[in-house]
């Protein structure tokens, strides 16, 4: 296949060199406007062909001629007839005759010495000795095949002394185009200006690039600085074998959003100045995706830039998602007399239930957009299941409203002499246990209430206890073992990620020896390791109906498991750099995962398959929170923004702007009425998230661009900043009171 595709840079290389002196080597890409600017063989000799009649001069006639023939040997039957349509030849100009209809499979397409017209035409076309070399497809044997399949992209395209001339002759075109086109145009500036300083970089041309990074690396947008810092240590040849920042540059096309008539403006301004260039890097690293209305404004692009790959292709979120909630199993809720007595007092028992709203919690009444129930295999309720969702649901009768003038009470938990290094914390669902994950490769679990953390008696034991009797459970603890917290042990690097299961039974840790662990909170003994990541494992978390877990890592993937399987269910790969985090959605049928990257993507735990990308932070994402009603989604990074998505249309709907650090853990109270921010920045931020949400404009959903004004109203949203004295917060957690409970180490 390697060959092949070198054949065809060959051949396109030839190609584009014979074209340079025309005028309108663009005029016939239309048809692929609304995809992609044209990089299929076909429209490449379009422009050799394009500008002169059949009839035009000898040598350019032999020179379709052979390009016709070289696709024709190549099977690309489609675009040689694209082509000799256009170029006006009649219909025998296909025939091949004397060339060999069995070579698809030649290194060099038709360039080999196999005899016949094909060879001769091919041999005719005038090849300047810079061009003469055949792209180094073959040339480094000893590398990775896919690592020279992409370094032969960067074959010599031409005089490294033009480059900046290139370059600044399209800068200074779009800084004096119209305003409204110029916000647009600009984001070509930081996809060429990578692509034409590798390029230079592996022609072996060092001062030249190093000139050229010089002159340009400060013009691009301030979100990109450490992609080019780490761009700038790529400054020979040799440093770009086998490394990974190359290999994401390459492999991935830079997808810019461009409307229509931004982009005929630079199609023609290319096509007036023969930048043949610029055209070329443009057909073979770009993807633009053309939409038709007003161009965006330079906020409009900003809120969406940043990502190591651009913006999502917008076709990539318009699949169907499942975003409503399961329906709840029915089960009846017992009034205790100290209930019944409270309601009795209280006069109006009706109220003192909690209403569902707009934002509201888990519904008995099945959710139109949810997911079949039977869709992804979920556990079954055991007794202990239901007699927990019995005491939630009585916790929920005695829920605090929260709105902007009824905020929650925030209990901090300090860390104090955590020299071991806090990196990860979480509590229960009914907040009775919290645990740590330390740099020092322990895990430490505490009991938040006056009741002890006991261990199960031994064998022996157990089996001297009635096991009929009532309270089987409270006698099958050892009260020996009764102590405050418990330290886990078993692994061998810092650990990352730290998850319980929602039955309490079973905590998950991830660490840096690229392994999850599984915990009995039963024995505090470790019952599976995990081996999949080859890496550090960043995040891990349960799923909320639990038996399935998932974990992100160095690896740049995402993974799917459950308890009873040591091997993953599913592996979402897509991200360009380490997945950092990881979240499940409410309905347990779909996986969040943000990554270095500083793209966000949601996964459909039944096929695999990503179903959304979200583009806008500009730096690694740290922090994901889903809305109770499973609709909304909030991401924090390193940016200090927290930006919030709408999961149905697959669109940014808000910023939150205030932190000045990472943004580390998110969370929304029970029913979703207050979103709450913890960041580096030893803070806690509360925001109206119902405000945020009611008001959007839902006719901007269904604009053709796809594209809504984000309002400024960040101030407005701030219910409150809370301080803490020199502990950075990393994590947040609403009891099922709507109490806020949230965690970090102190800093002294």
């Amino acid at each position: 296949m390697a060959a092949v595709q070198g054949g065809m840079a060959d051949a396109k290389d030839d190609v584009d060199i014979k074209t340079e002196p025309q005028s309108d080597g663009f005029a016939n890409s239309n048809a692929n406007d609304t995809r992609v600017l044209s990089a299929s063989p076909g429209a490449t000799a379009t422009a050799a062909g394009g500008p002169k009649p059949a009839g035009g001069a000898p040598e350019d006639q032999q020179t379709l001629l052979a390009v016709l023939q070289f696709l024709a040997k190549n099977k690309l039957t489609e675009s040689a007839e694209i082509l000799r349509r256009e170029a006006g030849l009649p219909e025998d100009a296909l025939d091949p005759k004397g060339s060999d209809p069995s070579g698809p499979g030649g290194a060099a397409g038709g360039a080999d010495a196999e005899g016949g017209d094909g060879t001769s035409l091919l041999s005719r076309v005038t090849i300047p000795p810079s061009a003469a070399a055949p792209a180094p497809v073959k040339a480094a044997g000893d590398d990775q095949p896919d690592v020279s399949v992409v370094l032969s992209a960067y074959s010599q395209q031409g005089d490294p002394l033009l480059y900046k001339v290139y370059y600044r002759d399209l800068k200074k075109f779009i800084e004096t185009v119209l305003d409204c086109h110029r916000a647009e145009l600009s984001q070509v500036f930081y996809p060429l200006f990578v692509h034409m300083y590798l390029e230079l970089v592996y022609n072996n041309h060092e001062s030249e690039a190093k000139a050229f990074f010089e002159k340009f690396s400060g013009d691009q947008e301030c979100y990109y600085e450490e992609d080019l810092r780490i761009l700038s240590s790529l400054s020979k040849k040799e440093h770009m074998r086998g490394n990974e920042t190359l290999l994401d540059f390459r492999t991935s096309k830079f997808v810019l959003r461009i409307s229509r008539d931004s982009y005929q403006l630079l199609k023609r301004h290319l096509q007036e100045r023969q930048n043949n260039q610029i055209w070329n890097i443009i057909q073979e690293h770009l993807y633009i995706d053309i939409f038709d209305g007003m161009p965006r404004s330079k906020s409009q692009i900003d809120a969406m830039s940043g990502s190591l790959a651009g913006e999502a292709k917008r076709e990539a979120n318009k699949a169907k998602v499942y975003y409503g909630l399961l329906k709840e199993p029915e089960i009846e809720l017992p009034l205790d007399d100290e209930d019944e007595e409270a309601e009795n007092e209280e006069g109006k028992p009706k109220k003192k239930k909690p209403k569902k709203d707009s934002m509201g919690s888990k519904s008995k009444k099945q959710d139109p957009n949810a997911p079949a129930q039977t869709r992804i295999p979920l556990p079954e309720l055991k007794d202990s299941d239901k007699l927990d969702k019995i005491m939630y649901m009585k916790e929920a009768t005695k829920k605090i409203r929260l709105g902007p003038d009824n905020l929650p009470s925030i209990c901090f938990y300090s860390f104090l002499n955590a020299y071991q290094g806090l990196t990860a914390v979480d509590f229960t669902d009914d907040s009775s246990l919290v645990a740590g994950g330390f740099a020092d490769s322990t895990v430490r679990v505490w009991s938040v209430t006056p009741k002890k953390l006991r261990k199960v008696k031994s064998a022996a034991d157990l089996n001297l206890i009635d096991k009929e009797s009532d309270d089987v459970l409270e006698r099958i603890m050892d009260e020996k073992t009764a102590s405050e917290s418990k330290i886990l042990y078993g692994h061998s690097g810092p650990v990352y990620g730290i998850s319980f299961s929602p039955d309490r039974n079973y905590l998950l840790s991830s660490s840096e020896d690229g392994t999850v662990r599984l915990w009995s909170l039963q024995t505090f003994t470790c019952l599976v390791g995990y081996k999949g990541h080859n890496y550090p494992v960043w995040d891990t978390q349960f799923s909320p109906y639990g038996y399935y877990f998932v974990s992100g890592g160095h690896d740049r993937v995402a993974r799917l498991w459950a308890t009873d399987h040591y091997q993953p269910l599913r592996i979402f790969a897509g991200h360009l750099a380490d997945v950092t985090c990881t979240r499940f959605h409410p309905n347990s049928n779909y996986v969040v995962t943000g990554s270095s990257d500083r793209t966000i993507r949601l996964w459909d735990v039944l096929t695999g398959n990503c179903v959304r990308i979200f583009t806008g932070h500009k730096g690694p994402i740290h922090a994901l929170a889903f809305s109770p009603n499973g609709k909304f989604l909030a991401s924090g990074a390193t940016d200090g923004r927290v930006l919030l998505w709408d999961i149905g249309h697959g669109l940014m709907i808000g910023e939150l702007k205030g932190h000045t650090d990472t943004v580390f853990s998110l969370r929304f109270s029970r029913d979703g009425e207050i979103l709450a921010s913890g960041s580096m920045d030893n803070t806690v931020r509360l925001w109206d998230a119902t405000k945020a949400f009611d008001d959007l404009e839902t006719d901007d959903f269904t604009a053709a661009t796809g594209h809504i004004h984000l309002q400024d109203n960040s101030q407005e949203l701030l219910l409150g900043t809370y301080m803490t004295k020199s502990s950075p917060v990393i994590h947040l957690h609403f009891t099922r009171r709507n109490l806020l409970l949230s965690a970090g180490g102190y800093n002294p």
